[in-house]
């Protein structure tokens, strides 16, 4: 998992903002130790492409469920076509049920630069998400204005972490998962 979304859920206050409870992660064995550092992975990318890998191992392995650093988090495989190579590109991503609605978000732990999914969707919004054991399509639709900043206030509820990021001078952004 990357810092693009390291945010582990969490408790909330708020009965709107309220994580995911059918896909909750939990592998007791996890191999999983901790999430590398923004500084971490652009010191060497490898370590984030490892970490990604032993994330996507642990998810197939397990029906859904990641652990370590993830345990209370809820996991998803995003699988998307590249923007620029048109090839599909899949990556794990923590998400939030908000409202009923499952967001994502491209916090890449505080930098300065978008996960490159952010890129891949804005450029082709369809995509296919692997929560649990299920599969299906989606539409990925980036949210702007008050509504991004309603759900970002809920979200930093929902995970106190992302509030401790670096605070990048670009707006970090959200995202609905709309099955289709």
């Amino acid at each position: 998992m990357t810092n693009d979304h390291a945010i582990p859920g969490g408790s909330a206050s708020s009965a709107a903002a309220t994580p995911a409870t059918a896909h909750h992660s939990s592998v007791p064995d996890s191999r999983l130790l901790r999430i590398p550092t923004y500084a971490e992975a652009r010191a060497n990318p490898e370590i984030l492409r490892r970490f990604n890998a032993a994330v996507l191992e642990e998810f197939e392995s397990n029906g859904g469920k990641v652990g370590g650093p993830f345990a209370d988090s809820h996991v998803l495989l995003l699988t998307m076509t590249g923007a620029k190579s048109g090839r599909r590109r899949r990556t794990p991503l923590e998400y939030f049920t908000v409202d009923g609605r499952m967001y994502i978000v491209g916090t890449r732990g505080g930098a300065p630069q978008h996960p490159a999914w952010v890129h891949n969707l804005r450029v082709n919004s369809a995509a296919r998400v692997e929560v649990g054991t299920q599969a299906y399509d989606v539409v990925a639709d980036e949210i702007t204005g008050d509504e991004r900043e309603a759900i970002w206030a809920k979200m930093i509820e929902l995970c106190p972490r992302i509030g401790t990021y670096p605070k990048p001078e670009r707006v970090i952004p959200v995202f609905e998962l709309r099955k289709v």
